[in-house]
């Protein structure tokens, strides 16, 4: 089963064209990625899909329902969360704040609690620093935080943009490995990540985006064995 669907998506910034027709599929249980250069689209592409950039043509389906017009929000209610590239935690909340803005729209108390548990457990840090700030949290914590906050919303289907950016080794294979758990307990993954080889080893589908269009797209271990994938993105 496909849980999203993009078909044709353009988008303009005013008299540039961001994104050229681009098409993709995200299967239900699936670790999809977008990898290309920066200004390839990439960023675009999950704005428009969890309703902050407006596509001025195409459509995008989500479990069925054409969710195109649909704004931000109930998006999020709809199931699809995203931590964004910059973290964009809320400075002046405690780690325990950030993560119930999370789950600002669920009233299922009791599942949020074991949630916040299963969050923590995730990501050990967060939990020795549940009261303190979010703006004195380390960049490695603070990405923690924004990526527990995003599954704080249950998502069906959770967007990554960057995740491993401005980290340190160890702090980027932590990441990957919450990334690995978090799938493996039935999450659909969309991931934007400069680390491309990190992000082709846990892909099952991966789209590489050039001037806002799809130029090759295939199963992770076909792009990660490809002469060209590998010598433009790949550093071989």
């Amino acid at each position: 089963m496909t849980i999203l669907k993009v078909r044709d998506l353009n988008v303009y910034y005013g008299g540039i064209r961001a994104l050229k027709g681009i098409s993709l599929d995200v299967p239900k249980g699936s670790v999809v990625t977008l990898i290309g250069a920066n200004g390839a689209g990439k960023t675009t592409t999950l704005r428009a899909i969890t309703g902050l950039t407006k596509p001025a043509k195409g459509h995008i389906e989500f479990n069925g329902r054409d969710i195109t017009t649909v704004p931000p929000h109930e998006i999020v209610r709809l199931g699809v969360s995203m931590a964004a590239e910059g973290r964009r935690i809320f400075h002046n909340l405690s780690v325990i704040e950030n993560l119930m803005m999370g789950a600002y729209h669920r009233d299922d108390a009791a599942e949020v609690k074991k949630d916040v548990e299963w969050i923590t457990q995730l990501f050990p840090r967060l939990k020795e620093r549940f009261n303190q700030k979010g703006g004195t949290l380390s960049g490695g914590e603070q990405q923690m935080l924004a990526i527990g906050r995003a599954l704080m919303s249950k998502p069906k289907l959770l967007c990554l943009d960057e995740p491993s950016l401005g980290l340190a080794p160890m702090l980027v294979q932590e990441v990957f490995r919450v990334l690995n758990q978090v799938h493996k307990q039935g999450c659909t993954i969309l991931l934007v990540e400069q680390n491309a080889k990190a992000a082709l080893k846990i892909a099952d589908y991966g789209y590489v985006l050039r001037g806002g269009s799809v130029s090759i797209h295939g199963d992770g271990k076909a792009l990660m064995a490809d002469e060209n994938v590998r010598k433009a993105y790949l550093g071989e």
